[in-house]
């Protein structure tokens, strides 16, 4: 490994480069921005073989692109302050929540980002500090770029916004059931909050950083999910900040003997019913070579299109379930018995 700086490349209204952010920032990685402007967009997608943000270019030049594989690559890299633990009912937990939020949440941060005028109005200005401008969207706009930036929004939803919408199975049609489901997941994550840290107790793992990158990419800057949180606001904030604010976790500790929190069999429970629900119906009518699939995740039929990535995802699971014994464990089996959850990966 050369020493030296890693660029994140990607965006500050990504939810995946800021998941890279935030684990960027918990191992404490020295790293500096590389925003994905137009000049440099030929070149990234040239190197990476896709449009999709973020990748990662490391002090020996190379350019790795997906957060799954970033993730393990800096937990080993930066071995002195892990971030998958090193037990398997934590291991397996990390892994299976860190793949839930990854798939999961990016409905609704398509939707609550594209499917609202004012919201669509407010970001665009903010794409163009970083793709136009080249600088951070903490850097106030001046009158004259407000004015010359506020079509960008507009045009980005007629030419990415609406559409992603409408794959993802969450048009503007969709607000009463998406709005439904992000309050049934804020409560769940209140409770689970109320008592600890993280996902797995008072230390980051890979899934804390997958679920802190939708908050700050969208749910705590975006106006329309910022608009929704009513209640549970105080508390995503307070998460939010805790892995992108100026802090030290290093000598924290996951718990001990192999223990999870109480409160992940509710997220678990909400996962069964929501994310699972997807995630089964997606993959089978891909392996079918069907482009569409329906579910219900508990508010009538969704109609989306399938992605052959929520196999490949589920396969890497699949091989980290393997490595944290997740067949022959009896915490593993004993958390997930009933969920259907390790036979979604393992079968």
């Amino acid at each position: 490994m050369y020493p030296g700086d890693y660029g994140l490349v990607g965006l500050e209204l990504s939810m995946f480069s800021r998941k890279l952010e935030a684990q960027l920032r918990f191992q404490k990685v020295p790293w500096h921005w590389h925003f994905k402007t137009g000049e440099r967009t030929a070149e990234i997608e040239a190197r990476t073989g896709t449009h999709f943000i973020p990748a990662l270019i490391t002090p020996e030049k190379w350019m790795i692109h997906d957060t799954i594989a970033i993730g393990p690559l800096l937990n080993d890299r930066f071995y002195k302050a892990p971030v998958i633990p090193p037990t398997g009912l934590q291991r397996a937990c990390c892994f299976v929540l860190e793949d839930i939020f990854n798939h999961w949440l990016g409905r609704v941060c398509v939707h609550t980002r594209w499917c609202y005028p004012d919201n669509v109005a407010w970001v665009g200005p903010r794409f163009a500090a970083n793709t136009v401008l080249d600088r951070s969207i903490e850097a106030p706009l001046s009158e004259r770029e407000l004015r010359e930036f506020a079509p960008m929004g507009d045009l980005m939803y007629r030419n990415f916004g609406k559409q992603v919408c409408e794959f993802n199975g969450v048009g503007s049609e969709q607000e009463a059931a998406v709005r439904a489901d992000f309050n049934r997941m804020l409560a769940v994550l209140d409770a689970h909050f109320a008592r600890h840290d993280f996902l797995l107790g008072e230390r980051p793992c890979l899934a804390d950083f997958a679920l802190a990158g939708a908050c700050k990419a969208h749910f705590v800057t975006d106006p329309t999910p910022i608009s929704w949180l009513g209640d549970y606001r105080s508390m995503l904030l307070a998460y939010t900040e805790r892995l992108f604010g100026d802090h030290d976790y290093s000598a924290r500790q996951w718990l001990p003997d192999d223990q999870v929190p109480d409160s992940l069999s509710a997220l678990l429970d909400y996962a069964q019913g929501s994310y699972y629900q997807f995630a089964r119906a997606n993959i089978a009518a891909g392996l079918a070579g069907e482009k569409f699939y329906e579910y219900d995740y508990g508010f009538g039929e969704t109609r989306a299109r399938t992605q052959k990535r929520l196999n490949v995802a589920r396969l890497h699971v699949k091989d980290e379930l393997q490595r944290s014994g997740a067949s022959t464990c009896g915490n593993i089996k004993a958390l997930f018995h009933g969920r259907a959850i390790l036979e979604h990966y393992l079968d």
